[in-house]
């Protein structure tokens, strides 16, 4: 399955405000106006839209990075731990001047040095059944940069529930994943894995390891599915889950329909209120 996107036809009047991009803009977005699939109009979009970031680890750190240079408006960054000297291999927002800063911080410092007229939202709570519905409902697009499953099955009920667009990604080792769930129009994260694998059948990042270009590589597509979904341009990832293998070099792509059995998704769903998953 594949959805390609197009921008809606806009009237006259909304069209001319969106062509007026100050002459700093011009300047620092001239290589995206210059692109027909952006322009004016596009870059516009960009400015106005509102992104919600969740995890500042190694796939959070190019996502927000690129989502900052391109000039989205405003990017929530959520995620409740310090800098640690083990993350700095690979979360390339953050320094080794930051150690033992919340990451919120310290990417809030190194997204407005890259671009001031970026407004960055901090979440520092853990996320929950109680809060995430009410902290995603003020953004366009969600991203699912975290790195522990329970967050995962968390952030795909909730966007199902809200239909919030999502991108979702995950690394280990030498390979990362990634596609993009939109409700409604194609296969949720359920839908490729129904339930979440027993505690300590996966094993976490300090056990398997990370080579940091797989989370570079991953991240960065995450920024693009965000804009393109912001563009209304291009192929999403609704349906086709990208597969990444540093050591070959490879992608591979794997069709993914969407589970009429799904239990939040399907015809019938079982999951109909968001529920923390232990």
């Amino acid at each position: 399955m594949r959805i390609r996107v197009r921008i809606p036809t806009l009237s006259a009047q909304v069209a001319e405000r969106i062509m007026a991009l100050t002459e700093h803009q011009g300047r620092r977005y001239a290589r995206h106006v210059s692109l027909p699939e952006v322009g004016e109009a596009g870059q516009e979009r960009l400015l106005r839209a509102r992104v919600l970031v969740v995890g500042a680890g190694g796939l959070g750190s190019p996502a927000v990075a690129y989502l900052a240079a391109a000039g989205v408006g405003a990017i929530g960054v959520a995620d409740g731990e310090v800098v640690e000297l083990s993350n700095l291999q690979r979360q390339i927002i953050h320094a080794t001047s930051e150690l033992a800063c919340p990451k919120t911080q310290s990417a809030a410092r190194r997204l407005h040095d890259l671009n001031p007229e970026v407004r960055v939202i901090p979440h520092e709570d853990r996320l929950s059944a109680r809060n995430l519905p009410g902290i995603i409902q003020d953004y366009d697009f969600i991203l699912d940069c975290t790195d522990n499953i329970a967050s995962r099955y968390l952030l795909n009920d909730a966007c199902v529930l809200t239909g919030k667009p999502l991108s979702h990604a995950a690394v280990a080792r030498f390979e990362g994943q990634i596609t993009t769930i939109v409700p409604g129009r194609g296969p949720c994260y359920r839908c490729l894995y129904p339930e979440p694998p027993a505690p300590g059948a996966v094993p976490d990042a300090a056990q398997a390891g990370i080579f940091n270009i797989a989370p570079a590589v991953i991240g960065a597509m995450q920024a693009a599915e965000t804009m393109k979904w912001i563009l209304g341009a291009g192929e999403l990832l609704v349906g086709r889950l990208v597969v990444y293998d540093a050591l070959t070099a490879s992608f591979c792509e794997v069709l993914v329909e969407r589970d009429p059995n799904c239990a939040v998704c399907g015809s019938e769903p079982t999951i109909t209120q968001l529920r923390d998953i232990r």
